[in-house]
């Protein structure tokens, strides 16, 4: 990728898998599904059930070849996030609730201010976390070492 492109790119995405979107533009427009990836070195989403377009794949070893269809990506400059109240595509801002905690709300024309839940599957992690230490991993002990003292102001003498 070029620097003219590297420019170009979503820094601040408002569009996560698993949002309810309408698509505005194409050959699906105003048709409404749910975010199934974001491939954010593109700009692009893909939409489940939306965009086919058929591919032709060689046959191989240990796959079978012939015609398919697949969800091509659509620009996300192309989908908008479905308002949960009124069922119309909205902007998303964010906003701040008494507790702190930082929230996704809708906005715009006709958009009714209500929050956008944060989806469910975005809490299942795609690739499980490791649960035994490898070769690279820091010992529990020397991790539970003390080598600070908070009333002297003292590391340990060796460093």
């Amino acid at each position: 990728m070029g620097w003219k492109a590297a420019q170009k790119l979503i820094r601040h995405w408002k569009i996560v898998r698993g949002d309810n979107v309408m698509i505005i533009r194409g050959k699906d427009k105003g048709e409404t599904g749910l975010i199934k990836r974001v491939i954010r070195s593109q700009n692009r989403v893909i939409v489940e059930g939306k965009n086919l377009v058929k591919k032709h794949i060689k046959q191989g070893q240990g796959h079978e070849g012939g015609i398919f269809t697949v969800e091509a990506p659509l620009h996300a400059s192309n989908v908008q996030v479905v308002d949960p109240v009124t069922g119309k595509p909205c902007k998303v801002g964010t906003r701040y609730l008494e507790d702190g905690s930082k929230v996704r709300v809708s906005r715009g024309l006709g958009a009714s201010g209500s929050i956008i839940p944060r989806p469910e599957i975005l809490k299942i992690r795609t690739t499980p976390r490791p649960t035994v230490a490898g070769p690279k991993d820091t010992p529990m002990d020397l991790v539970l070492e003390r080598t600070y003292n908070p009333k002297t102001g003292m590391g340990m003498p060796g460093l």
